[in-house]
Protein backbone atom coordinates (compact mmCIF):
# COMPACT_ATOMS: atom_id res chain seq x y z
CA UNK A 1 0.00 0.00 0.00
CA UNK A 2 1.42 3.84 -1.06
CA UNK A 3 1.32 6.42 1.20
CA UNK A 4 1.38 9.98 0.08
CA UNK A 5 1.22 13.35 1.94
CA UNK A 6 -0.21 15.99 0.18
CA UNK A 7 -1.80 19.15 1.05
CA UNK A 8 -4.27 19.11 -2.14
CA UNK A 9 -5.71 15.65 -2.65
CA UNK A 10 -6.99 14.57 -6.08
CA UNK A 11 -10.14 16.12 -6.73
CA UNK A 12 -11.64 12.77 -8.29
CA UNK A 13 -11.22 10.38 -5.46
CA UNK A 14 -14.11 8.69 -4.09
CA UNK A 15 -13.30 8.01 -0.55
CA UNK A 16 -12.61 10.35 2.04
CA UNK A 17 -11.96 9.05 5.56
CA UNK A 18 -11.27 11.23 8.91
CA UNK A 19 -9.55 9.77 12.38
CA UNK A 20 -11.90 11.35 15.05
CA UNK A 21 -11.64 11.10 18.97
CA UNK A 22 -14.19 9.44 21.46
CA UNK A 23 -16.96 11.93 21.66
CA UNK A 24 -15.56 14.73 19.57
CA UNK A 25 -17.69 16.59 17.80
CA UNK A 26 -18.47 16.09 14.08
CA UNK A 27 -17.88 19.67 12.61
CA UNK A 28 -17.86 20.27 9.05
CA UNK A 29 -19.76 17.45 7.86
CA UNK A 30 -22.94 16.85 6.29
CA UNK A 31 -25.80 16.80 8.91
CA UNK A 32 -26.89 13.50 7.60
CA UNK A 33 -23.73 12.17 8.24
CA UNK A 34 -24.00 13.21 11.57
CA UNK A 35 -27.52 12.46 12.20
CA UNK A 36 -26.44 8.78 10.42
CA UNK A 37 -23.02 8.64 13.17
CA UNK A 38 -25.28 9.26 15.92
CA UNK A 39 -28.14 6.22 14.97
CA UNK A 40 -25.10 4.01 14.41
CA UNK A 41 -24.09 4.72 17.72
CA UNK A 42 -20.58 5.81 16.64
CA UNK A 43 -19.23 7.35 19.39
CA UNK A 44 -15.55 7.17 18.31
CA UNK A 45 -14.55 4.57 20.36
CA UNK A 46 -11.29 2.91 19.26
CA UNK A 47 -11.39 1.15 15.87
CA UNK A 48 -14.88 1.45 15.43
CA UNK A 49 -15.81 2.66 12.10
CA UNK A 50 -18.89 4.52 10.14
CA UNK A 51 -19.84 4.92 6.69
CA UNK A 52 -21.78 6.99 4.79
CA UNK A 53 -22.27 9.23 1.73
CA UNK A 54 -22.67 12.76 1.14
CA UNK A 55 -22.62 15.15 -1.81
CA UNK A 56 -19.51 17.38 -1.89
CA UNK A 57 -19.44 19.94 -4.84
CA UNK A 58 -21.92 18.04 -6.95
CA UNK A 59 -20.28 14.90 -6.55
CA UNK A 60 -21.40 11.88 -4.22
CA UNK A 61 -18.00 11.35 -2.05
CA UNK A 62 -18.14 8.15 0.18
CA UNK A 63 -17.28 9.18 3.84
CA UNK A 64 -15.27 7.30 6.39
CA UNK A 65 -15.03 7.88 10.61
CA UNK A 66 -12.72 6.10 12.10
CA UNK A 67 -12.68 6.23 16.08
CA UNK A 68 -9.18 6.78 17.87
CA UNK A 69 -10.26 6.54 21.33
CA UNK A 70 -10.04 9.07 24.08
CA UNK A 71 -7.66 12.00 23.21
CA UNK A 72 -5.53 11.56 26.34
CA UNK A 73 -6.40 7.75 26.79
CA UNK A 74 -3.24 5.81 28.45
CA UNK A 75 -2.95 3.79 25.43
CA UNK A 76 -3.38 6.90 22.83
CA UNK A 77 -1.11 5.30 20.42
CA UNK A 78 -2.60 1.75 20.30
CA UNK A 79 -5.88 3.19 19.95
CA UNK A 80 -4.80 5.13 16.92
CA UNK A 81 -3.36 2.17 15.34
CA UNK A 82 -6.04 0.33 15.50
CA UNK A 83 -7.98 3.60 13.68
CA UNK A 84 -5.83 3.01 11.31
CA UNK A 85 -6.19 -0.90 11.02
CA UNK A 86 -9.91 -0.23 11.03
CA UNK A 87 -10.15 1.66 7.60
CA UNK A 88 -8.04 -0.78 6.18
CA UNK A 89 -10.02 -3.77 7.18
CA UNK A 90 -13.17 -1.89 6.31
CA UNK A 91 -12.05 -0.89 2.56
CA UNK A 92 -9.65 -3.24 1.29
CA UNK A 93 -11.80 -5.33 -0.76
CA UNK A 94 -14.49 -2.48 -1.39
CA UNK A 95 -13.05 -1.80 -5.29
CA UNK A 96 -12.26 1.85 -3.55
CA UNK A 97 -8.59 1.99 -5.01
CA UNK A 98 -7.35 4.97 -3.52
CA UNK A 99 -8.24 7.02 -0.30
CA UNK A 100 -8.12 10.53 1.09
CA UNK A 101 -7.24 10.30 4.95
CA UNK A 102 -7.32 13.45 7.04
CA UNK A 103 -5.29 13.40 9.87
CA UNK A 104 -5.92 16.55 11.13
CA UNK A 105 -8.93 16.51 13.06
CA UNK A 106 -7.99 14.81 15.86
CA UNK A 107 -5.26 16.21 17.98
CA UNK A 108 -2.81 13.61 16.92
CA UNK A 109 0.77 14.25 17.38
CA UNK A 110 3.48 13.26 14.42
CA UNK A 111 3.88 9.83 17.04
CA UNK A 112 0.59 8.92 16.79
CA UNK A 113 -0.10 10.10 13.38
CA UNK A 114 2.44 7.68 12.11
CA UNK A 115 0.81 4.99 14.27
CA UNK A 116 -2.33 5.82 12.18
CA UNK A 117 -0.49 4.86 8.92
CA UNK A 118 1.28 1.94 10.74
CA UNK A 119 -1.90 -0.42 11.73
CA UNK A 120 -3.30 1.01 7.81
CA UNK A 121 -0.24 -0.62 6.45
CA UNK A 122 -0.11 -3.35 8.67
CA UNK A 123 -3.84 -4.69 8.13
CA UNK A 124 -3.34 -4.44 4.60
CA UNK A 125 -1.08 -7.47 4.43
CA UNK A 126 -2.06 -10.45 2.84
CA UNK A 127 -0.48 -13.60 1.04
CA UNK A 128 -2.75 -14.47 -1.67
CA UNK A 129 0.24 -15.90 -4.19
CA UNK A 130 -1.19 -19.21 -4.45
CA UNK A 131 -5.05 -18.14 -5.06
CA UNK A 132 -5.63 -18.58 -8.32
CA UNK A 133 -9.59 -18.85 -8.39
CA UNK A 134 -10.12 -15.54 -6.11
CA UNK A 135 -13.46 -14.22 -6.56
CA UNK A 136 -13.53 -10.24 -7.45
CA UNK A 137 -15.25 -9.13 -4.55
CA UNK A 138 -12.19 -10.49 -2.49
CA UNK A 139 -9.39 -8.97 -4.25
CA UNK A 140 -7.47 -6.31 -2.40
CA UNK A 141 -8.30 -2.90 -4.16
CA UNK A 142 -7.73 -0.63 -1.62
CA UNK A 143 -3.49 0.52 -3.53
CA UNK A 144 -2.72 4.29 -2.46
CA UNK A 145 -3.70 6.44 0.38
CA UNK A 146 -3.50 10.51 0.47
CA UNK A 147 -2.74 11.56 3.83
CA UNK A 148 -3.72 15.11 4.61
CA UNK A 149 -3.67 17.53 7.42
CA UNK A 150 -0.84 15.59 9.08
CA UNK A 151 0.84 17.68 12.04
CA UNK A 152 4.62 18.69 11.74
CA UNK A 153 7.19 15.60 11.56
CA UNK A 154 4.75 12.59 10.36
CA UNK A 155 6.38 12.37 7.33
CA UNK A 156 9.77 11.63 9.25
CA UNK A 157 8.32 9.69 12.02
CA UNK A 158 6.31 7.59 9.02
CA UNK A 159 9.61 6.83 7.85
CA UNK A 160 10.49 4.89 10.62
CA UNK A 161 7.50 3.50 10.86
CA UNK A 162 7.34 2.20 7.20
CA UNK A 163 10.72 0.56 8.09
CA UNK A 164 9.42 -1.44 10.74
CA UNK A 165 6.13 -2.38 8.32
CA UNK A 166 8.78 -3.82 6.57
CA UNK A 167 9.88 -5.99 8.93
CA UNK A 168 6.60 -7.23 10.09
CA UNK A 169 5.42 -8.14 6.34
CA UNK A 170 8.87 -9.80 5.51
CA UNK A 171 8.37 -12.12 8.74
CA UNK A 172 4.65 -12.32 7.72
CA UNK A 173 5.76 -13.40 4.14
CA UNK A 174 8.72 -15.97 5.82
CA UNK A 175 6.50 -17.76 8.11
CA UNK A 176 2.95 -18.01 5.67
CA UNK A 177 4.84 -19.72 2.66
CA UNK A 178 4.53 -23.31 2.59
CA UNK A 179 7.62 -25.60 3.25
CA UNK A 180 8.37 -26.77 -0.19
CA UNK A 181 9.34 -23.27 -0.56
CA UNK A 182 10.37 -22.16 2.10
CA UNK A 183 12.76 -24.14 3.51
CA UNK A 184 16.66 -23.54 5.55
CA UNK A 185 18.55 -23.10 2.01
CA UNK A 186 15.39 -20.54 0.16
CA UNK A 187 15.53 -19.18 3.89
CA UNK A 188 19.08 -17.87 3.28
CA UNK A 189 18.36 -17.11 -0.45
CA UNK A 190 15.31 -14.65 0.74
CA UNK A 191 17.45 -13.34 3.43
CA UNK A 192 20.46 -12.95 1.23
CA UNK A 193 18.46 -11.22 -0.97
CA UNK A 194 16.50 -8.68 1.00
CA UNK A 195 19.66 -7.90 2.80
CA UNK A 196 21.94 -7.39 -0.33
CA UNK A 197 23.01 -3.89 -0.84
CA UNK A 198 21.63 -2.64 2.52
CA UNK A 199 25.55 -2.74 4.44
CA UNK A 200 24.23 -5.50 6.90
CA UNK A 201 27.18 -8.61 6.64
CA UNK A 202 25.86 -11.90 6.53
CA UNK A 203 27.56 -15.33 7.79
CA UNK A 204 26.10 -18.18 6.35
CA UNK A 205 27.12 -21.85 7.81
CA UNK A 206 26.48 -25.16 6.15
CA UNK A 207 25.83 -28.98 7.15
CA UNK A 208 29.93 -30.04 6.82
CA UNK A 209 31.02 -26.21 8.43
CA UNK A 210 28.71 -26.88 12.05
CA UNK A 211 29.77 -30.51 12.27
CA UNK A 212 33.42 -29.25 12.29
CA UNK A 213 32.19 -26.78 14.92
CA UNK A 214 30.55 -29.59 16.84
CA UNK A 215 26.88 -28.64 16.73
CA UNK A 216 25.85 -32.10 16.68
CA UNK A 217 22.52 -31.01 18.29
CA UNK A 218 21.58 -28.66 15.20
CA UNK A 219 22.57 -31.54 12.63
CA UNK A 220 21.17 -33.88 14.19
CA UNK A 221 17.60 -32.39 14.05
CA UNK A 222 17.85 -32.33 10.27
CA UNK A 223 19.70 -35.75 9.66
CA UNK A 224 15.81 -37.11 8.58
CA UNK A 225 15.26 -34.33 5.93
CA UNK A 226 16.81 -34.14 1.89
CA UNK A 227 17.29 -30.59 3.14
CA UNK A 228 20.48 -29.51 4.21
CA UNK A 229 20.59 -27.99 7.39
CA UNK A 230 21.72 -24.04 7.54
CA UNK A 231 22.74 -21.02 10.10
CA UNK A 232 22.74 -17.59 9.14
CA UNK A 233 24.05 -14.55 11.14
CA UNK A 234 23.16 -10.76 9.85
CA UNK A 235 25.23 -8.01 11.51
CA UNK A 236 24.56 -4.84 11.43
CA UNK A 237 27.22 -2.46 12.92
CA UNK A 238 25.22 0.93 13.09
CA UNK A 239 26.32 1.79 16.91
CA UNK A 240 29.61 3.09 17.94
CA UNK A 241 32.84 0.66 17.33
CA UNK A 242 33.29 0.00 20.84
CA UNK A 243 29.83 -1.13 21.74
CA UNK A 244 29.03 -4.56 22.21
CA UNK A 245 26.12 -6.09 19.85
CA UNK A 246 22.48 -7.15 20.91
CA UNK A 247 22.28 -10.53 19.95
CA UNK A 248 18.50 -12.07 18.97
CA UNK A 249 18.63 -15.66 18.12
CA UNK A 250 15.62 -17.56 16.12
CA UNK A 251 14.59 -20.99 15.72
CA UNK A 252 14.06 -21.84 12.25
CA UNK A 253 12.23 -25.45 12.15
CA UNK A 254 11.33 -24.97 8.57
CA UNK A 255 8.72 -27.98 8.75
CA UNK A 256 8.43 -29.88 12.20
CA UNK A 257 6.75 -33.75 11.43
CA UNK A 258 7.79 -34.65 14.57
CA UNK A 259 10.59 -36.44 13.46
CA UNK A 260 10.56 -40.36 14.48
CA UNK A 261 8.32 -39.32 17.24
CA UNK A 262 5.78 -38.18 14.86
CA UNK A 263 3.16 -35.68 15.45
CA UNK A 264 -0.30 -36.54 14.86
CA UNK A 265 -1.64 -35.86 11.01
CA UNK A 266 -4.65 -33.56 12.25
CA UNK A 267 -3.08 -30.15 12.18
CA UNK A 268 0.44 -30.95 10.95
CA UNK A 269 0.11 -28.66 8.22
CA UNK A 270 0.59 -25.71 10.27
CA UNK A 271 4.17 -26.81 11.48
CA UNK A 272 5.16 -24.41 8.37
CA UNK A 273 5.19 -21.94 10.67
CA UNK A 274 7.41 -23.60 13.39
CA UNK A 275 10.41 -21.19 11.92
CA UNK A 276 8.56 -18.39 13.36
CA UNK A 277 11.23 -17.43 15.99
CA UNK A 278 13.62 -17.12 12.86
CA UNK A 279 10.89 -14.88 10.86
CA UNK A 280 10.56 -12.92 13.71
CA UNK A 281 14.65 -12.06 13.81
CA UNK A 282 14.92 -11.68 10.21
CA UNK A 283 11.62 -9.55 10.05
CA UNK A 284 13.56 -6.96 13.08
CA UNK A 285 16.88 -7.17 11.54
CA UNK A 286 15.60 -5.78 8.30
CA UNK A 287 13.71 -2.91 9.94
CA UNK A 288 16.59 -2.30 12.00
CA UNK A 289 18.91 -2.11 9.06
CA UNK A 290 16.16 -0.45 6.48
CA UNK A 291 15.75 2.61 9.17
CA UNK A 292 19.79 2.75 9.97
CA UNK A 293 19.54 1.78 13.52
CA UNK A 294 22.17 3.70 15.61
CA UNK A 295 22.97 0.11 17.46
CA UNK A 296 25.50 -2.73 16.90
CA UNK A 297 22.77 -5.70 16.58
CA UNK A 298 23.24 -9.63 15.58
CA UNK A 299 20.65 -11.85 14.10
CA UNK A 300 21.18 -15.50 14.20
CA UNK A 301 19.13 -18.15 12.72
CA UNK A 302 19.43 -22.26 13.31
CA UNK A 303 17.67 -23.25 9.84
CA UNK A 304 16.44 -26.92 9.96
CA UNK A 305 14.05 -29.35 8.76
CA UNK A 306 12.77 -32.22 11.33
CA UNK A 307 11.71 -35.25 8.68
CA UNK A 308 11.19 -39.07 9.73
CA UNK A 309 13.45 -41.08 7.59
CA UNK A 310 16.51 -43.98 7.96
CA UNK A 311 18.85 -41.19 8.41
CA UNK A 312 16.83 -39.36 11.43
CA UNK A 313 17.86 -39.73 14.66
CA UNK A 314 16.01 -41.73 17.20
CA UNK A 315 14.65 -41.45 20.89
CA UNK A 316 17.26 -42.67 22.49
CA UNK A 317 20.13 -40.93 20.73
CA UNK A 318 22.83 -39.30 22.58
CA UNK A 319 24.27 -36.03 20.47
CA UNK A 320 27.33 -33.83 21.71
CA UNK A 321 26.31 -30.16 21.73
CA UNK A 322 29.04 -27.34 20.25
CA UNK A 323 29.20 -26.64 23.99
CA UNK A 324 30.31 -30.10 25.00
CA UNK A 325 27.75 -31.13 27.08
CA UNK A 326 25.88 -34.45 25.60
CA UNK A 327 22.09 -34.90 25.40
CA UNK A 328 19.54 -37.94 25.61
CA UNK A 329 17.27 -37.73 23.28
CA UNK A 330 14.03 -38.83 24.21
CA UNK A 331 11.61 -37.22 21.90
CA UNK A 332 12.76 -36.05 18.55
CA UNK A 333 9.77 -33.58 18.88
CA UNK A 334 11.42 -31.74 21.65
CA UNK A 335 13.97 -30.46 18.34
CA UNK A 336 13.81 -26.67 18.48
CA UNK A 337 15.96 -26.85 22.16
CA UNK A 338 18.53 -28.69 20.01
CA UNK A 339 18.71 -26.39 17.11
CA UNK A 340 18.78 -23.40 19.87
CA UNK A 341 21.13 -24.38 21.78
CA UNK A 342 23.99 -25.20 19.53
CA UNK A 343 22.94 -21.56 17.69
CA UNK A 344 23.23 -20.08 21.43
CA UNK A 345 26.79 -21.74 21.73
CA UNK A 346 28.06 -20.52 18.36
CA UNK A 347 26.38 -17.01 18.74
CA UNK A 348 28.14 -16.58 22.34
CA UNK A 349 31.93 -17.90 21.20
CA UNK A 350 31.53 -15.51 18.14
CA UNK A 351 30.31 -12.55 19.11
CA UNK A 352 30.89 -10.67 22.56
CA UNK A 353 27.26 -10.13 23.50
CA UNK A 354 26.29 -7.39 25.72
CA UNK A 355 22.66 -8.91 26.05
CA UNK A 356 21.22 -12.59 24.24
CA UNK A 357 17.54 -12.50 23.55
CA UNK A 358 16.09 -15.93 22.11
CA UNK A 359 12.86 -16.71 20.25
CA UNK A 360 11.21 -19.87 19.57
CA UNK A 361 7.59 -21.25 18.49
CA UNK A 362 9.33 -24.30 21.56
CA UNK A 363 6.20 -25.49 23.57
CA UNK A 364 2.41 -26.18 23.17
CA UNK A 365 2.38 -26.20 26.59
CA UNK A 366 3.14 -22.27 26.24
CA UNK A 367 -0.20 -22.42 24.52
CA UNK A 368 -1.92 -23.79 27.33
CA UNK A 369 -0.61 -21.49 30.04
CA UNK A 370 -0.94 -18.41 28.09
CA UNK A 371 -3.29 -19.09 25.17
CA UNK A 372 -2.96 -16.54 22.42
CA UNK A 373 -2.40 -13.37 24.27
CA UNK A 374 1.45 -13.38 25.53
CA UNK A 375 4.52 -14.48 24.77
CA UNK A 376 6.19 -16.65 27.38
CA UNK A 377 9.32 -14.98 28.87
CA UNK A 378 11.95 -16.43 30.81
CA UNK A 379 15.27 -14.11 32.05
CA UNK A 380 18.34 -14.85 33.75
CA UNK A 381 18.15 -10.90 34.18
CA UNK A 382 16.10 -8.78 36.19
CA UNK A 383 16.43 -5.24 34.21
CA UNK A 384 16.66 -7.43 31.07
CA UNK A 385 13.04 -8.95 31.65
CA UNK A 386 11.93 -5.21 33.10
CA UNK A 387 13.02 -3.92 29.39
CA UNK A 388 11.98 -6.62 27.16
CA UNK A 389 8.51 -6.24 28.88
CA UNK A 390 8.30 -2.78 28.47
CA UNK A 391 8.95 -2.94 24.74
CA UNK A 392 6.05 -5.98 24.83
CA UNK A 393 3.82 -2.96 26.03
CA UNK A 394 4.91 -0.28 24.01
CA UNK A 395 4.92 -2.75 20.98
CA UNK A 396 1.88 -4.40 21.02
CA UNK A 397 3.73 -7.60 21.49
CA UNK A 398 2.90 -8.70 24.89
CA UNK A 399 4.82 -10.58 27.18
CA UNK A 400 4.15 -12.28 30.37
CA UNK A 401 7.60 -13.81 32.90
CA UNK A 402 7.51 -17.50 33.78
CA UNK A 403 9.78 -18.88 36.42
CA UNK A 404 13.19 -20.24 36.12
CA UNK A 405 14.77 -22.07 39.17
CA UNK A 406 17.35 -24.98 39.61
CA UNK A 407 14.74 -27.19 40.93
CA UNK A 408 13.10 -27.70 37.92
CA UNK A 409 16.63 -29.06 36.53
CA UNK A 410 16.27 -32.04 38.28
CA UNK A 411 13.26 -32.82 35.59
CA UNK A 412 15.97 -33.02 32.88
CA UNK A 413 18.86 -34.53 33.84
CA UNK A 414 19.86 -37.77 32.09
CA UNK A 415 20.90 -41.12 33.86
CA UNK A 416 23.25 -41.56 31.03
CA UNK A 417 24.20 -37.94 29.77
CA UNK A 418 24.34 -34.48 31.02
CA UNK A 419 21.24 -33.70 30.39
CA UNK A 420 17.99 -34.60 28.35
CA UNK A 421 16.02 -33.13 25.81
CA UNK A 422 12.46 -33.10 27.83
CA UNK A 423 11.28 -33.37 30.84
CA UNK A 424 7.79 -35.29 32.64
CA UNK A 425 4.40 -33.50 31.01
CA UNK A 426 4.26 -30.67 34.10
CA UNK A 427 6.39 -27.46 33.60
CA UNK A 428 7.10 -28.41 29.91
CA UNK A 429 7.94 -24.90 28.94
CA UNK A 430 10.20 -24.17 31.68
CA UNK A 431 12.36 -27.43 31.33
CA UNK A 432 12.28 -26.36 28.23
CA UNK A 433 14.15 -22.96 29.09
CA UNK A 434 15.85 -24.69 32.00
CA UNK A 435 17.42 -26.69 29.18
CA UNK A 436 18.36 -23.45 27.21
CA UNK A 437 19.87 -22.08 30.23
CA UNK A 438 22.19 -24.59 30.43
CA UNK A 439 23.80 -23.53 27.68
CA UNK A 440 24.26 -19.54 28.53
CA UNK A 441 27.36 -18.66 30.13
CA UNK A 442 27.61 -17.12 33.36
CA UNK A 443 27.15 -13.32 33.14
CA UNK A 444 25.38 -13.18 30.08
CA UNK A 445 22.19 -11.32 30.51
CA UNK A 446 19.45 -13.54 29.11
CA UNK A 447 15.80 -14.11 27.87
CA UNK A 448 14.54 -16.50 26.17
CA UNK A 449 10.87 -16.01 24.54
CA UNK A 450 8.51 -18.81 23.71
CA UNK A 451 6.31 -17.67 21.25
CA UNK A 452 4.39 -20.82 20.16
CA UNK A 453 1.13 -19.18 20.77
CA UNK A 454 1.94 -15.68 18.66
CA UNK A 455 3.37 -16.46 15.43
CA UNK A 456 0.05 -17.84 13.83
CA UNK A 457 -3.50 -16.40 14.13
CA UNK A 458 -6.91 -18.89 13.12
CA UNK A 459 -8.80 -15.03 13.51
CA UNK A 460 -7.79 -11.24 12.46
CA UNK A 461 -6.79 -9.55 14.99
CA UNK A 462 -6.20 -5.57 15.26
CA UNK A 463 -3.48 -5.26 12.79
CA UNK A 464 -3.45 -8.42 10.86
CA UNK A 465 -5.41 -11.13 9.05
CA UNK A 466 -5.99 -14.45 9.68
CA UNK A 467 -2.04 -16.00 9.01
CA UNK A 468 0.86 -14.85 10.19
CA UNK A 469 1.10 -12.23 12.71
CA UNK A 470 4.79 -11.13 12.66
CA UNK A 471 4.50 -11.32 16.69
CA UNK A 472 8.25 -10.41 17.37
CA UNK A 473 9.46 -8.09 15.37
CA UNK A 474 7.70 -5.17 16.62
CA UNK A 475 8.85 -6.42 20.02
CA UNK A 476 12.57 -6.67 19.21
CA UNK A 477 12.98 -3.36 17.27
CA UNK A 478 11.35 -1.33 20.07
CA UNK A 479 13.46 -3.32 22.32
CA UNK A 480 16.62 -1.68 20.08
CA UNK A 481 14.75 1.97 20.16
CA UNK A 482 14.34 1.57 24.01
CA UNK A 483 17.88 0.24 25.36
CA UNK A 484 20.85 -0.51 22.69
CA UNK A 485 19.43 2.85 21.06
CA UNK A 486 18.34 5.13 24.17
Amino acid sequence: MQILFTSTPPADVRLHARVVNQGAALAGLDAALVEGAAASRFSGRAGQVFEGFASVGGTVKRIALAGAGEADGADRRMDCERAGAALTAKFLVSTERVMVLDLGQAGLSADTAAAVLLGLRLRGWRHDAYRTKLPADKRPSLETVHVTGAPAGTEAAWEREAALAKGVEFARNLVAEPANIIYPASFVAVCEEAFAGTGAEITVLGEAEMEALGMGALVGVGRGSERESKLIAIRWNGGAAGDKPTVFVGKGVTFDTGGISLKPPPGMEDMKWDMGGAGAVAGAMLALVTRKAKANVIGVMGLVENMPDGKAQRPGDVVTTMSGQTVEVLNTDAEGRLVLCDALHWAQEQYDAARIVDLATLTGAMIISLGNEYGGMFANDDALAEQLNAAGKASGDKLWRMPLGANYDKLIDSPIADIKNVGPREAGSITAAQFLQRFIKNGTPWAHLDIAGMVWSGKPGHTWDKGATGYGVRLLDQFVRDVAEG
